[in-house]
C-alpha cells in the first residue's frame, strides 16, 4: 500500500495502468438516499473532507431526501470519467433541483429554526446595536457597507428588515400574507399594524416577517420561490447560504427553547375549558336520549346507531377546537411554543391544544373507539355505554396528564397510525413500481410530442401545454398576477 521508492513506481507506469488518488475538496459527488422515490433521491454535492467517519451535508438539503439525523445511512457515489462528472455538475447538482416537477413549488428551503429565527430577526420588536450587525453580517460573508442606523437616538440601531434587505435582488417586489396572518394577527393588505403582511419594494424589505409563506421549503408562490424562479438556482443557492446564517446565527443569540410554562394556562382557562367539555357532555346525552326514546331522525343513508355515532363525534370535536381556541386565547403570542406552531416552524395549534387544553375523541378508522369487551371497550365501564368517557374521550391534557384508561385509549388510536404508516408505504411502493413499468417507454420526441418507441402518440403535445411542471409557476404555464406585479408593484 506504501511504497518507498515513488520515483521507480512513476517510471514504471505504462498506457493502461490505472491511476487513483483520495477524494480531495472541490469534487463532485452524487449522494443519495433509499428510497429513491423521485429525481431529487439522487443529486450531485460538492465536496468537503471533514474529519470523522460520517456525512455531513446542509441541513436545507434534507427535505428532497426526506433525511433527518436519527440514524439515517445515505450512499455516495463519484463519478470516475470526465464525462460523468460534467454531467453531475451541470445536470444533478443541488440548486438545479430546487424547484420539485411534482408540484412547481421548491422543495428545498428553510425549515424549522431557520424560519423561527428568520421571525425573530425580522419582527419589528427586533432592533440591534452595531457590534449585532457586524457580527450578523460576518456570519453571512457579507462585503459591502453597513446599511444607515434605522433609529439614532437614543443610540444607534438597526432593524432586522435592513440586513435581509441587503440580500435581496435591487429590483425585487412582492406582496404576501405571511403564516402568522392569521387569528388575532390577520390582515389583508399593507395597511397592517400587526406586521403580517409582507411588502418588499426593489429590494426593500418594508413591512412583514420572514416565517414558512415566505421561505419554508416546500411552499409554492413563496418569496423564495420568486427568487429561484426569476434570478436562477446559483443565486438562490448563495441566497440560502448566507441569509439563512444569519437566521442560524441570531436565534443562537437569542436564546429560544420551549418550556412547560409555555403550555401553562390560568386557572380561569382551565375552568372555561372545564365548562365546554361538561355543555358537550350534556349535549352527548341528549343524543343518546333522544335516540333511546326513538325521537332521533336518522342521517340518510344511515342507520339510527350510526347517526347517533356521527353526531356525538361532530359534537365532541366542536368541543375540543373551542376548548383549543380557549387556550390559545390565554398563551402569550411571543411565547416560543406558539411562535413555532404559528411561523410554521414545527407543529400547529392542534398540538398546543393537545399539549394544554384537552387531547378529545381518540378514534380507530374514524369511529369512536368500541371493541374490547363484550358491549364495552374496557371493564370499567357498564354495558352499553355510549357517554364519552366510556367511548374513548381523553378529557385531560399532556400538561395535567393522563388517567390510565385515557393513556389506553391514546395509546389504542396511535396504534392505528403505526399501522397504517407500514401498510401504506408497502401499498403505495407497489403502485409506483406499476405505473413506472407501465409509463418506461414513454418519451417526449424533438417535435414536442409524448411518444412510445413505435411512434404511436400518447400525447399529441406533452400535457396538453408543452409546460415542464417543475418550470411551471406552481402549475401555471404563465402566471400574470406575477409578471404585473414585478413590472409596476413598487410604484403601489
Amino acid at each position: 500500500r506504501y511504497f518507498k521508492d515513488r520515483k521507480s513506481l512513476a517510471s514504471s507506469l505504462t498506457p493502461g495502468y490505472v491511476v487513483e488518488r483520495h477524494l480531495i475538496d472541490g469534487d463532485i459527488a452524487l449522494f443519495n438516499r433509499q428510497p429513491s422515490l423521485h429525481r431529487m433521491s439522487i443529486m450531485a454535492h460538492v465536496v468537503k473532507v471533514l474529519p470523522g467517519r460520517t456525512f455531513r451535508l446542509n441541513l436545507l438539503v434534507c427535505p428532497p431526501y426526506n433525511a433527518d439525523f436519527d440514524g439515517d445511512e445515505m450512499n455516495l457515489h463519484i463519478p470516475q470519467t470526465e464525462e460523468a462528472r460534467a454531467e453531475a455538475r451541470e445536470l444533478v447538482l443541488v440548486q438545479k433541483h430546487i424547484m420539485s416537477p411534482r408540484y412547481g413549488g421548491p422543495i428545498i428551503g428553510g425549515l424549522q429554526d431557520y424560519i423561527s429565527g428568520g421571525y425573530l430577526l425580522t419582527s419589528k420588536a427586533t432592533v440591534l446595536t452595531k457590534e449585532d450587525v457586524i457580527e450578523l453580517l460576518g456570519v453571512a460573508k457579507y462585503a459591502g457597507d453597513i446599511p444607515e442606523p434605522a433609529f439614532y437616538s437614543p443610540k444607534e440601531l438597526w432593524t432586522g428588515k435592513q440586513l435581509v434587505s441587503l440580500f435581496l435582488p435591487e429590483d425585487f417586489t412582492i406582496r404576501m400574507k405571511s403564516s402568522v396572518n392569521a387569528g388575532r394577527l390577520r390582515c389583508e393588505d399593507d395597511d397592517c399594524l400587526h406586521d403580517s403582511f409582507i411588502v418588499i419594494k426593489k429590494g426593500k424589505l418594508l413591512t412583514g416577517v420572514i416565517d414558512k409563506k415566505s421561505i419554508g421549503s416546500q411552499q409554492p408562490e413563496s418569496l423564495y420561490h420568486w427568487i429561484v424562479k426569476e434570478y436562477g438556482g446559483d443565486f438562490a443557492r448563495e441566497l440560502a447560504d448566507r441569509m439563512f446564517k444569519m437566521f442560524i446565527r441570531y436565534i443562537e443569540k437569542y436564546g429560544f427553547t420551549m418550556s412547560l410554562d409555555d403550555v401553562d394556562i390560568p386557572p380561569e382557562a382551565q375552568k372555561e375549558i372545564k365548562e365546554i367539555l361538561n355543555k358537550a357532555e350534556e349535549d352527548v346525552e341528549k343524543i343518546i336520549e333522544q335516540a333511546r326514546r326513538g325521537e332521533l331522525e336518522p342521517l340518510p343513508g344511515r342507520t339510527v346507531e350510526e347517526t347517533v355515532e356521527t353526531k356525538i363525534m361532530e359534537r365532541l370535536s366542536k368541543a375540543r377546537d373551542e376548548a383549543g381556541e380557549v387556550a390559545a386565547n390565554y398563551l402569550d403570542i411571543f411565547n416560543n411554543a406558539f411562535i413555532m406552531a404559528r411561523t410554521g416552524a414545527r407543529g400547529n395549534i392542534l398540538n398546543l391544544t393537545q399539549m394544554s387544553a384537552t387531547l378529545g375523541q381518540q378514534s380507530i378508522r374514524g369511529e369512536r373507539i368500541n371493541r374490547g369487551y363484550k358491549n364495552r371497550p374496557l371493564p370499567h365501564f357498564k354495558p352499553g355505554d355510549l357517554s364519552p368517557y366510556a367511548r374513548g374521550f381523553v378529557y385531560n391534557s399532556f400538561r395535567l396528564g393522563l388517567s390510565p384508561i385515557e393513556l389506553f385509549y391514546h395509546a389504542a388510536g396511535g396504534r392505528e397510525g403505526l399501522v397504517d404508516t407500514a401498510v401504506r408505504t408497502s401499498q403505495s411502493g407497489y403502485m409506483q413500481r406499476r405505473l413506472i413499468n407501465a409509463l418506461l417507454d414513454v418519451r417526449i420526441e424533438y417535435d414536442g410530442s409524448a411518444r412510445l418507441p413505435d411512434g404511436t402518440f400518447v400525447q399529441f403535445t406533452y400535457g396538453n401545454d408543452k409546460v415542464d411542471p417543475a418550470k411551471s409557476d406552481h402549475g401555471k404555464a404563465v402566471n400574470v398576477d406575477r409578471i404585473i406585479e414585478r413590472v409596476v408593484g413598487w410604484r403601489e
